[in-house]
């Protein structure tokens, strides 16, 4: 196979997976936090402590994928044009 339709065929089957994934688990965990919910701060001993509440993902740790936030825009758009 030409070198051309071997990285072709791979951004196919990742991008598949990527779709898979976001159909399957729409939500990921928030990279600000790191699913936390909260930042991590170290009080004046150096022992971790509970910080501020997460306000990316609004304390819950989670956050909708990107993927999945283009399909459900695309859904909306085509179900407001089709009303």
């Amino acid at each position: 196979m030409p070198p051309i339709v071997l990285a072709v065929a791979c951004l196919f089957a990742i991008t598949l997976g990527y779709i898979g994934m976001c159909a399957a688990s729409p939500f990921g965990t928030c990279r600000k936090c790191n699913g936390f919910g909260f930042a991590v701060d170290t009080d004046r001993k150096g022992r971790p402590k509970r910080g501020k509440s997460c306000r990316r993902c609004k304390a819950t740790g989670k956050r909708i994928r990107a993927g999945r936030w283009l399909f459900n825009r695309a859904q909306r758009i085509y179900r407001e044009g089709t009303h």
